[in-house]
């Protein structure tokens, strides 16, 4: 199974089953992929797709996902503040860090400074790069 972050950018392209990255969000449902998350991300799940869809149908994705008995629900306790650029994503930084998730999905430029951080390791990779691994 792979244990990943998913940015929130990346959850709303792999949602629609007609987009190229669909298969994430099949593979999260089907239990190939853990998604690791805290309440914070949920939070910010809702938030954002609330903005794109009904806030039934972000309620219901967020419902889903605090369901399966495949997420990994992680609380950070540590906060590393990695990106000082754009400080609302260190909660997906926390949290791959302390679920040792194997990347952070993201397409957001804010993340790329991880690259250079040697302790603690976190890795990043691009939604269509992660999609060619499946």
């Amino acid at each position: 199974m792979r244990y990943i972050v998913l940015d929130t950018n990346c959850l709303l392209q792999a949602l629609p089953s007609k987009s190229l990255y669909h298969k994430i969000w099949a593979d999260i449902l089907d239990g190939k992929i853990s998604l690791c998350v805290n309440t914070d991300i949920l939070e910010e799940y809702e938030e954002i797709l609330s903005l794109k869809v009904t806030p039934e149908i972000a309620h219901n994705v967020v419902e889903a996902i605090a369901n399966l008995t495949t997420t990994t629900y992680q609380n950070t306790y540590v906060h590393f503040e990695l990106l000082p650029a754009d400080s609302d994503d260190n909660k997906f930084v926390d949290c791959a860090i302390a679920s040792d998730a194997e990347y952070i999905v993201t397409n957001d430029k804010h993340f790329n400074p991880l690259k250079d951080i040697p302790w603690p390791k976190v890795e990043i990779i691009k939604i269509t790069e992660f999609i060619k691994q499946l």
